[in-house]
């Protein structure tokens, strides 16, 4: 059984200069008929200018399993410490999200 176990496992590498990670306050999502794109961006208030600090690229599928994953984590995050803030219930998002681009779903 354990052998079964064992190779269903993967191991996983985190890099020392991944391990500080990124902060990102935006996702942009596009996609095509083959992938989804998400660029993660830094909006600093008062800073004209965006930096996407990560893209991540993904099938269709794997963007699906995403969704599904955020919102099984979401629901445990806010059993442990209640309900997350809808910004939409609030007036909308804060910064101005529109940068030229396509419009931008977070």
């Amino acid at each position: 059984m354990d052998d079964k176990k064992n190779k269903n496992q993967i191991n996983i590498e985190l890099k020392e200069d991944m391990a500080q990670g990124k902060y990102a306050n935006l996702a942009v999502i596009t996609h095509s008929s083959s992938e989804f794109v998400v660029d993660f961006v830094g909006v600093m208030p008062g800073v004209p200018k965006a930096q996407v600090v990560s893209r991540i690229i993904m099938t269709p599928e794997h963007a699906k399993r995403l969704m599904l994953a955020l919102g099984e984590n979401i629901k445990k995050f806010e059993s442990l410490h209640g309900s997350i803030k809808n910004i939409e219930s609030m007036g909308g998002p804060i910064l101005p999200l529109n940068f030229g681009g396509p419009t931008a779903e977070a």
